[in-house]
């Protein structure tokens, strides 16, 4: 080892990877051992001196290691370190309920819930910047965090004002946790790391972790919230960027002006550390290019072709020394625009030329996830603009924005903001599951924030205070394949959802419609909504989105899916805001359907709406905080959040019109008429209960025509009780159903042949097979009918779905004729129940035939000789009930 004061630089490695905890058991141990954790450090390592970017005796590797060892290696190679010191931590990364500090939980941690909770045996990211990494007299520092909850250091290191050199790559964007993958691999991020490094060309880690980002998402990896999993950097603005790689020339990207590439090559010899630039006011470009990080993202990449155009320089350019690989490059990347970067910019970075710039209070904004890009890009707007900036040129106010499932947000708003404060156990705890407390809601709709304020407990800790007016509004629209919208375009808007899909379907017999899950996302709701209509035919609007698989969590990732099958996007119909139409979705270079817009008259459209929200006991700087929160929600209201919104593909809240006034846009319509208002708060919790008592636990009724007409239709799988057996393997041991023999024997128009109740499967078989005979007496199906939506109304209406299943041969006379027939039909209409015929005959399903007008009317289906009607009746049986089959 050389001596501390040797004038060579020192580079030093430090490879911490936990996979093995001592405590593993509630209730203070940690989720569990990471198996897959434990082959990260030896491909990190041997990456690290392919790359030559340490030489092996740099590096010290730890495999799980406890709080001593760690925190005692940490200080050594920081202090030893001269050059660059790198840090790598792998294992279980933790967040207190505010989610403004990250815990690296080495071999021994427990965690000890309480009002102030305690990481036992973890590292926090404040005490290794704070007082090991920043005390280092290296030149350069590189940290990389591949845990969960990695990019929530960035808020630490935020605040430090000598985060200059210091670079922090992190596995996955703030309050998300991620899946460790395979176990006999490494993790997917540092494996995709060690892969990148040892690819040979010189690079960046700003380079590097864009190219980690690309892959991630090339990848389609997800985070356990379902969201796409973007890794993150942070770098100072005027931080210079560390170089890597085993070849290439030893330029800067930029020249030290920030014009373009210097040309110049590097003088022969060592290299010593860079001098630390001095802070001066971010140049007009940069800023503006702050507000557009897709016009940086062009401008770093023109510079990139200029430099490969222009080659390493009259001189030529030296190869790197084995001993220092990470180079330094100039002060330039503010890409962490480029990258994304999940959160916010480098905040607080500096005033006028000798002003230091004190942290900006943090405000964390929580919104619906199809609003999550748009309010993102407002809130980097903000961040820049005169309303945030004071009068010598420092931050007000810093920005986080991130969304989450809304059915499970409005859920914690009503019931657990205590848990979402203090999480006292792993079953209910929101700051896992959905982030930080916000200061902050913006959901799809005011209907939302409604619906927590009636169901809110008495004893929360939140309080909600929303905005008189939101801030646009979106129509919910249908959007149809070009070649399937309607000609001429009359049929636009003005009609009920469920008839412009019918009218769909009629002009192409296979076309689909797909909607987003409307327990993540509130456009997904409010098409479900009118799915339902004022009928709220569940069955039926289920039926017209029905899919192979789950929905897609998002509206923007359902235009993403459908072009992943070309004859699936070509006939598909989707359900999603209009805006989207307009702005386009962030997905893979891939050619989709065009559509039209067409604008149904019974679905709400979104009114995203500010809601302040205030946490009992939780503001020390509350009047600096509201402040900052008023400052926010003017500055949207205003003109800077009207620039955002029109791009965006917004309408005013008011007028209803595009806030664009020149949008040209072929897939929309400029005035459509009427717009559906906004939602209610009783129509979004009904359909969104219907929507989650749908596929769970169902009631059928199944009604056995027994009358001697169906004495030829009755023996073999296809006759009557052969149907009936068939369905039953789709009814679970929770479901609730009965049969009845409908014949008219002088007791009734019914004999019960199964109880309602719940049964055995071998049970209900023998059941059917004992009981089920042709009777000598006619049907009547008006009172058994009848009958059977008393049976079903008397079950109350808890939300369960619930079905009548008619077996008939359709030869019904004067029961299914005139005056009862409208009796039949006016009770099926009101009763909420579907009713499904299977006719085993022909024609028994043509138009104006009394089963399809019942079927019809209810939102059920009429099956008939025209179909399989076996295999279509099991499939009506087991989207309402829980069986295996």
């Amino acid at each position: 080892m050389q001596p501390e004061d040797a004038g060579e630089s020192m580079d030093r490695a430090l490879l911490i990877g936990v996979s093995d905890y001592r405590f593993t058991k509630r209730p203070h141990g940690v989720p569990g051992t990471l198996p897959a954790v434990e082959n990260n450090v030896p491909v990190l390592h041997e990456a690290l001196v392919r790359a030559r970017a340490f030489a092996d005796e740099e590096i010290l590797a730890l495999q799980s290691p406890d709080f001593a060892e760690a925190a005692r290696e940490l200080q050594r190679v920081a202090r030893e370190a001269r050059g660059l010191l790198l840090v790598y931590f792998a294992g279980h990364g933790a967040i207190p309920s505010g989610g403004d500090e990250l815990y690296l939980q080495l071999r021994d941690a427990q965690v000890f819930a309480g009002e102030h909770t305690v990481f036992n045996g973890a590292v926090s990211f404040s005490d290794l910047m704070g007082t090991v990494l920043v005390t280092s007299r290296a030149d350069r520092i590189v940290v990389i965090l591949d845990c969960c909850f990695a990019g929530n250091a960035a808020r630490v290191w935020e605040h430090f004002e000598d985060k200059r050199r210091v670079v922090l790559l992190m596995s996955v964007q703030a309050n998300h946790r991620i899946d460790a993958g395979d176990p006999g691999t490494p993790t997917p991020y540092t494996r995709n790391l060690a892969e990148l490094l040892g690819e040979g060309d010189a690079t960046t880690v700003s380079r590097l972790a864009a190219r980690l980002r690309e892959r991630m998402a090339e990848q389609r990896r997800r985070t356990l919230r379902n969201e796409p999993w973007e890794p993150q950097l942070r770098a100072d603005a005027g931080a210079d960027v560390v170089k890597l790689g085993k070849e290439g020339p030893q330029v800067p990207l930029l020249a030290p002006d920030g014009s373009g590439p210097s040309g110049t090559a590097r003088a022969p010899g060592p290299t010593g550390p860079s001098p630390r630039p001095r802070r001066r006011r971010l140049p007009a470009w940069t800023a503006a290019s702050w507000r557009r990080p897709r016009a940086l993202a062009a401008a770093w990449s023109r510079a990139r072709r200029r430099r490969k155009r222009s080659g390493p320089g009259a001189g030529g350019g030296t190869r790197p020394s084995r001993r220092i690989l990470f180079r330094l490059a100039l002060p330039v990347l503010l890409a962490l625009g480029v990258l994304g970067v999940g959160l916010y910019g480098p905040l607080g970075l500096a005033g006028g030329d000798d002003t230091h710039c004190a942290p900006p209070l943090e405000l964390r904004v929580l919104t619906d996830p199809d609003l999550e890009e748009t309010f993102r890009t407002a809130a980097d707007a903000y961040l820049t603009s005169d309303a945030n900036t004071t009068d010598a040129g420092c931050r007000h106010t810093g920005i986080t924005v991130h969304s989450a499932g809304s059915s499970d947000v409005v859920d914690a708003l009503r019931r657990h903001t205590d848990a979402w404060k203090e999480p006292e156990g792993d079953e209910v705890n929101p700051q896992r599951d959905i982030g930080p407390q916000p200061d902050v809601w913006i959901p799809g709709s005011r209907a939302e924030v409604d619906r927590v304020l009636k169901e809110q407990d008495t004893d929360a800790v939140a309080e909600l205070e929303p905005a008189e007016s939101p801030l646009v509004y979106s129509p919910v629209v249908l959007a149809v394949p070009d070649h399937l919208a309607p000609e001429p375009l009359n049929e636009v808007t003005g009609r009920p959802l469920t008839k412009m899909i019918d009218a769909l379907t009629v002009r192409a017999e296979d076309a689909a419609v797909r909607r987003p899950d409307p327990e993540f996302t509130d456009s997904g709701l409010l098409a479900t909504v009118g799915l339902y209509g004022d009928t709220w035919a569940v069955a039926r609007g289920e039926r017209m989105v029905e899919q192979p698989g789950p929905p897609s969590p998002t509206a923007g990732e359902l235009l993403c899916a459908l072009p992943d099958d070309d004859a699936v996007d070509d006939r598909t119909a989707a359900l999603v805001p209009e805006f989207l139409l307009v702005s386009g979705v962030d997905c893979e270079d891939i050619t989709r359907t065009p559509r039209t817009a067409l604008y149904p008259a019974d679905v709400p459209g979104m009114d995203p709406v500010f809601v302040r929200v205030r946490w009992d006991d939780g503001e020390v700087d509350a009047t600096a905080r509201d402040a900052s929160v008023a400052s926010f929600h003017d500055w949207l209201a205003g003109d800077g959040g009207r620039e955002v919104f029109a791009r965006y593909g917004f309408r005013g809240p008011g007028t209803r019109e595009p806030l664009d006034e020149d949008q040209d846009v072929d897939a929309v319509k400029y005035a459509p008429s009427p717009l559906d208002e906004s939602a209610g708060r009783n129509e979004m919790e009904e359909a969104l209960s219907a929507y989650q008592a749908y596929g769970g636990p169902g009631r059928v009724l199944f009604l056995l025509d027994s009358s001697g007409s169906m004495a030829d239709l009755w023996q073999g799988p296809s006759g009557g009780p052969g149907l009936l057996r068939q369905t039953l393997g789709g009814l679970g041991a929770d479901d609730e159903y009965g049969a009845w023999a409908v014949a008219d024997t002088g007791g009734g128009p019914y004999e019960t042949l199964l109880g309602f109740g719940t049964h055995a499967q071998e049970d209900a078989e023998k059941a059917v097979d004992e009981r089920a005979r042709v009777r000598d007496a006619p049907a009547d199906p008006h009172a058994a009918l009848l009958a059977a939506f008393d049976e079903m109304e008397d079950r109350g209406d808890d939300g369960r779905p619930q079905l009548i299943v008619h077996i008939t041969d359709g030869q019904h006379g004067e029961h299914l004729s005139g005056g009862r027939l409208r009796e039949v039909l006016d009770r099926a209409e009101a009763s909420r129940v579907p009713v499904t015929v299977a006719v085993l005959g022909g024609g028994g399903c043509d138009e104006d035939r009394p089963d399809r007008r019942i079927a019809d009317v209810s939102g059920g289906r009429c099956l008939d000789a025209g179909d399989d009607v076996g295999a279509a009746l099991h499939d009506e049986i087991a989207r309402i009930g829980t069986g295996d089959d």
